[in-house]
């Protein structure tokens, strides 16, 4: 290969990578959060402060449906507060299946106030009993809080 195109396609090729980072951090730094919403205390000692914290508290972390006739949507939502002493940011809220899809609140909770998940649950291609789980991350400690829907998912026929 002539050495001249064997330097340009490299050129060209080292130029086309920074260019494509350059755009990809640009994305990810808008989309980050405040340092001071963000608090870490865990440390090797594990003796870290965690009394400033935010703390979410549910009132209840199941709900059973019971009987669904296969093909329903239903929902149900889990409430919860902020008992911690600083604002709370949930920043992911993930489930177990396609079939069941999470809403949640996007603005940090502040101490004291309320929020809720909502889980809505499609039987559609399901049967028996299902139980499915929805992993809600959070600035927490710990950061994670596992919520469970179930049902017993039943044919027209009724069985």
């Amino acid at each position: 290969m002539n050495p001249r195109i064997f330097f340009l396609f490299l050129f060209l090729l080292t130029g086309g990578l920074f260019i494509s980072c350059g755009s990809s951090l640009d994305k990810n730094s808008q989309e980050s959060l405040p340092a001071d919403i963000v608090n870490n205390p865990n440390t090797a000692s594990g003796q870290g402060d965690k009394s400033t914290l935010p703390v979410i508290t549910f009132v209840e972390t199941e709900h059973d449906f019971g009987k669904l006739l296969q093909g329903e949507n239903v929902s149900y939502t889990f409430k919860f507060t902020n008992t911690g002493k600083s604002d709370l940011l949930i920043a992911e809220v993930s489930t177990s299946c396609g079939c069941t899809v999470p809403s949640f609140p996007k603005a940090p909770v502040k101490p004291g106030e309320e929020g809720s998940i909502k889980v809505t649950f499609a039987s559609k291609g399901q049967k028996g009993f299902q139980s499915k789980n929805v992993l809600v991350v959070s600035n927490t400690q710990p950061n994670t809080v596992v919520l469970r829907i179930k049902a017993q998912v039943v044919s027209a026929g009724g069985n």
